[in-house]
């Protein structure tokens, strides 16, 4: 199965330019990834299920004007959100140099102008709020909301890539905070919003 017929498979809707940069990704991440070693996911097919997972929350949740994703790793799911929603602000907080410098170089050869790679821990990131914070495989919820208080506001949602654990992790918030789960295939999506 193709990138195309997978994301038409899971509802995703992107036009041809933005499937073409995805499918020029793949083809980035799996040379760059026999070289260096940046991520488990080691053939088209595995590959293109982690876009697919990282991009089926746009689906539920509105574009922001800016994101933050903490932890990039190979681009799962920041850099593939910001191909999707290139007309918002990114930035990629990515402390490993190998994979910082995979991302540097996939953005510049896809023209990725709205994404910046921060190489560095987030708690260090100095910004004004992010509208979403975005993070897959990090830490735990409660630890990514403290290491993002920086460069968040009342106004900022959260959407967070989980496995089951979620239902744990959930109990240890703020009693305040509104969320909801999205649970699609095996991952479930925390998606944390503000007091409206």
């Amino acid at each position: 199965m193709n990138l195309k017929s997978a994301l038409e498979s899971a509802g995703i809707e992107l036009g041809g330019e933005k499937i073409g940069k995805l499918d020029i990704f793949i083809e980035k991440l799996l040379w760059y990834n026999g070289v260096h070693n940046i991520s488990g996911a080691k053939s088209y097919g595995a590959v293109a299920e982690n876009i697919v997972d990282s991009l089926l929350p746009i689906n539920f949740v509105p574009k922001p004007a800016s994101f933050l994703d903490v932890g990039t790793g190979a681009g799962f799911p920041g850099l593939v959100l910001a191909i999707a929603w290139d007309e918002s602000e990114c930035t990629l907080a990515e402390p490993i140099n190998k994979r910082a410098s995979f991302l540097r170089l996939v953005s510049h050869e896809l023209g990725l102008k709205n994404v910046t790679v921060f190489k560095d821990r987030v708690e260090k990131l100095q910004s004004k709020p992010f509208d979403l914070i975005t993070s897959r495989a990090v830490t735990n919820s409660k630890l990514l909301l403290e290491l993002t208080k920086n460069v968040s506001s009342l106004q900022t949602q959260y959407l967070f890539y989980k496995g089951t654990q979620v239902f744990d992790e959930v109990k240890e918030l703020n009693s305040k905070l509104k969320y909801d789960i999205v649970q699609k295939n095996k991952r479930n999506y925390l998606w944390i919003k503000p007091d409206a």
